[in-house]
C-alpha cells in the first residue's frame, strides 16, 4: 500500500462551557489514502468543520497526532504550521471566497506566488487547472462574472494551485442547486482520482456523500464507517 496521505490518531478536543469541559472529539482516528475521496457527514454540532479544522493545521489537538505522510504536525509552531498549510492542504469552503478584483486566472496564480512559485510557472499552472475543471475559456472573467458553479469551480482549482497532497473540503455544495453540486461533486472526484490527492469532504448531501469513495460519519466525537 502506498505511503499514507494524512492520518489522525488519537485526536482529542474540548472547549470549556463555565466549570464544564465539553469533548467534541473522543480520541478520533481517520486515514487518507492517496487518490481517495472521502465523505464526511454527520448532524450539525457533531463536530465535523472542528476536524477539518484540526485536519488542516488550523486547530491543535488537546491530544493525539496529525500526521501528513511521515511528519507529526500537530505540535508544529505557528510559522511551521503555515509553511505545511501553504504547500500541503488545500481549502474549498461553501462560499468560495475569491478575490473579487482579480480575473479567475489570477486567482489561482496568487498562491502559487506566495509560495515562491515565478509568475509565468504560476500563470502556466493557473491554466493547466481551469481547464482540468472546464473553465479554460473563462480565465480572464472575475468573480462577479461567473455563475455560483464556475465560482465554486475556481476555487477547488485555486485549491490545488500549490499541489498539496490533502484537500479539505467544508460543505462545497451547500451553496449550490442540486445540478450545480452534482457537478462540483464529480470535479472533486474525478480530481482526486486522476491527481491521487487524498479529500476529506463534509456535506450534507447523502447522495453526493455514496458517490464517494468511502463515506464517515461522526458519532459521539469519533468517526464511524458508512451512514
Amino acid at each position: 500500500m502506498s505511503e499514507v496521505a494524512l492520518q489522525l490518531a488519537g485526536i482529542v478536543r474540548e472547549y470549556r462551557q463555565g466549570d464544564r469541559a465539553l469533548r467534541v472529539l473522543n480520541e478520533l482516528d481517520l486515514t487518507l489514502q492517496p487518490g481517495e475521496i472521502v465523505a464526511l457527514v454527520g448532524p450539525s454540532g457533531a463536530g465535523k468543520s472542528t476536524l477539518l479544522q484540526i485536519a488542516g493545521l488550523l486547530d491543535n489537538p488537546d491530544s493525539g497526532f496529525v500526521m501528513l505522510g511521515d511528519r507529526d504536525c500537530a505540535r508544529l509552531n505557528d510559522a511551521e504550521r503555515s509553511a505545511v498549510r501553504r504547500a500541503g492542504i488545500g481549502f474549498v469552503f461553501q462560499f468560495h471566497h475569491l478575490l473579487p478584483e482579480f480575473t479567475a486566472l489570477e486567482n489561482i496564480v496568487l498562491p502559487q506566488l506566495i509560495a515562491g512559485t515565478s509568475r509565468s510557472d504560476a500563470r502556466k499552472r493557473a491554466a493547466e487547472l481551469l481547464a482540468s475543471v472546464g473553465l479554460e475559456e473563462r480565465a480572464t472573467h472575475r468573480p462577479a462574472e461567473l455563475s455560483g458553479g464556475e465560482q465554486q469551480r475556481v476555487a477547488i482549482a485555486r485549491a490545488l494551485a500549490n499541489g498539496p497532497r490533502v484537500l479539505l473540503a467544508d460543505e462545497p455544495t451547500g451553496n449550490l442547486d442540486q445540478a450545480t453540486g452534482t457537478r462540483i461533486s464529480e470535479v472533486l472526484i474525478r480530481l482526486a482520482h486522476d491527481t491521487g490527492i487524498a479529500a476529506l469532504v463534509a456535506t450534507h448531501n447523502l447522495a453526493l456523500a455514496q458517490s464517494m469513495d468511502r463515506v464517515v460519519r461522526m458519532e459521539g466525537g469519533r468517526l464511524v464507517d458508512g451512514l
